[in-house]
């Protein structure tokens, strides 16, 4: 693979995530989305005697990480979800910083044969994780309406869920739906006039997408996993690029660092919670004015970083 043709990748706010790690050249760190390695480098570059261990479900982006940063870091072709496994199988107990990139890298939408992007024809696929079964073909042809409808208002948020359902399975009957232009066609054609550029797939793409890969099942758990296992004093920086995600993100690091989470009636704290991080940046940190005009990937991130107490 021509890593430089295929996987190009410019990290969103990269200066700010490594700040945002507070690198000790000494100690572990996990790159829970490794993508195209540019996060990965730059962690990497700042190691002395350190440790970095890099986690990707996307085999080719992990192929394509080797390539770029060499035998230093510990590669791990698994879901960063599955972090308490992954450490107890390297036989590490905590870690001194954990960065997770949630967004779609440009390699996987810039990929025709992946099937993530709307801009390119190609099969409707958009695993990550080449190796599952279901892909977004799985989806489009084999959920009821209702499941599509219910599907494309939870996660991609679109007002036209109705109608894009209803002109999927009317589709479906006469031939299968294979490509991603023929979704993107149908999308379209489900729109008013004024709306029917092909900006008005992203909410049904992204909804298909998160329904594949399962992208927001277990991110809770996965958030409180990582906490745990972090050192004292060390950081967790997770960039998102949609408010479902960042929803999720933002109620974990508010009920960890909260000390009591009882009911505000009740006078006296009953549930013995005590808060184990703090919020390093009380509001989400979002790209700068530059950023935002040199890389189109940082117009919807937010960078919310928490510290273990």
């Amino acid at each position: 693979m021509d890593d430089t043709i295929n996987f190009s990748h410019q990290p969103v706010m990269l200066d700010e995530c490594i700040e945002g790690l507070n690198i000790d050249p000494s100690k572990i760190y996990v790159d829970g989305t490794t993508g195209g390695a540019g996060h990965s480098r730059e962690i990497l570059s700042r190691l002395i005697t350190g440790r970095l261990i890099c986690i990707d479900k996307d085999q080719d982006a992990l192929s394509v990480a080797k390539s770029r940063l060499g035998d230093k870091p510990t590669f791990v072709n698994r879901d960063f979800k599955e972090i308490s496994s992954i450490l107890d199988e390297l036989k590490i107990d905590r870690v001194d910083g954990i960065l997770l990139d949630l967004g779609v890298s440009s390699y996987q939408l810039d990929s025709a044969n992946r099937g993530f992007s709307y801009r390119f024809d190609g099969p409707l696929d958009m695993r990550m994780d080449q190796s599952q079964a279901l892909t977004a073909a799985d989806v489009v042809n084999n959920y009821s309406e209702h499941d599509l409808k219910m599907l494309l208002y939870k996660f991609g948020e679109e007002s036209f869920a109705p109608a894009i359902a209803r002109k999927i399975v009317e589709t479906r009957k006469i031939k299968p739906i294979t490509t991603t232009g023929q979704l993107r066609d149908i999308i379209i054609s489900c729109m008013p006039k004024k709306l029917q550029g092909i900006g008005a797939c992203k909410k049904t793409f992204q909804a298909i997408r998160i329904e594949v890969n399962h992208e927001l099942v277990g991110l809770d758990h996965a958030l409180a996993d990582m906490i745990n296992r972090l050192n004292s004093g060390g950081r967790l920086v997770v960039l998102t690029f949609h408010s479902l995600e960042d929803r999720i993100v933002k109620d974990v690091f508010k009920r960890e660092s909260t000390d009591c989470l009882c009911d505000k009636s009740i006078p006296v704290c009953i549930c013995g919670h005590k808060a184990s991080i703090k919020l390093v940046n009380r509001k989400p940190t979002i790209a700068s004015e530059a950023e935002l005009l040199a890389n189109s990937r940082s117009h919807s991130a937010k960078l919310r970083i928490i510290e273990k107490l």
